[in-house]
């Protein structure tokens, strides 16, 4: 209700990663009767040392998904976004003897920023992900206020999989156009929807660490990229 009273007929894009809980997003707001559009991103495209590429997979399970909700889906390349915004970031930091956080840039970047600038092109009005986040509003400071509330981005509500530090960089013009539909979810709750939809990923393996290392082991990757050489260590 709350959407409507903010857009007309809403036009959703939702940003399906062909995992378990952008499936359950997508199915959700397909259940709520909105207008979809479901977009698989494709961040990453260097091969791992054994010439593959995990989006591959990925995007299968994704079509898989669309067709079974009867959502329409495109895809769209924003690997040179990923590579300018988040990786060449990466690497200028590791270089300096930091540790930054990729998937904070990749919000920060690419799914709110180059993604969003992708779906006006569409004519798409709100962005839905898969978050364990919530996105809540703080009221004005009186009736005759006339500028809306500021929205906040909130925990989600299953504490071992919230997922809103890694939105922290998000300010209002992403947030008052960003649903997380599974933010007041439990993870096992989440995965028995999957199940009940009969969706067949409903018990893949959450995907963790870093995407584009994958498998591999961190410091033979980051050797590739970087020159390692000793150094101190140092608490600020």
């Amino acid at each position: 209700a709350s959407l409507r009273a903010r857009y007309d007929d809403p036009h959703v894009i939702v940003a399906i990663s062909g995992g378990v809980d952008s499936a359950v997003t997508a199915m959700l707001l397909k259940q709520a009767g909105l207008k979809l559009t479901a977009i698989f991103m494709k961040n990453w495209n260097e091969p791992d040392e054994f010439g593959q590429c995990s989006w591959e997979e990925d995007v299968g399970d994704a079509l898989d998904v669309c067709e079974k909700l009867d959502i329409p889906i495109n895809t769209v390349d924003l690997s040179q976004s990923y590579w300018d915004g988040v990786f060449a970031e990466f690497l200028r930091e590791y270089r300096l003897g930091r540790t930054p956080n990729p998937d904070i840039l990749c919000n920060r970047e690419v799914k709110f920023k180059a993604f969003m600038e992708h779906i006006d092109s569409l004519g798409g009005d709100l962005v839905a992900t898969g978050h364990y986040a919530q996105i809540g509003t703080k009221p004005r400071k009186n009736q005759s206020d006339e500028e809306p509330g500021k929205f906040e981005l909130l925990r989600g509500l299953d504490t071992n999989k919230d997922q809103s530090y890694f939105l922290y960089a998000l300010g209002q013009p992403q947030l008052a156009r960003s649903l997380f539909p599974i933010g007041g979810l439990d993870k096992g709750v989440v995965r028995n929807l999957a199940k009940q939809a009969d969706l067949a990923l409903h018990a893949k393996r959450d995907s963790t660490g870093i995407c584009f290392i994958g498998e591999r082991k961190f410091r033979e990757f980051l050797s590739g990229y970087i020159s390692i050489k000793p150094g101190p260590i140092k608490t600020l």
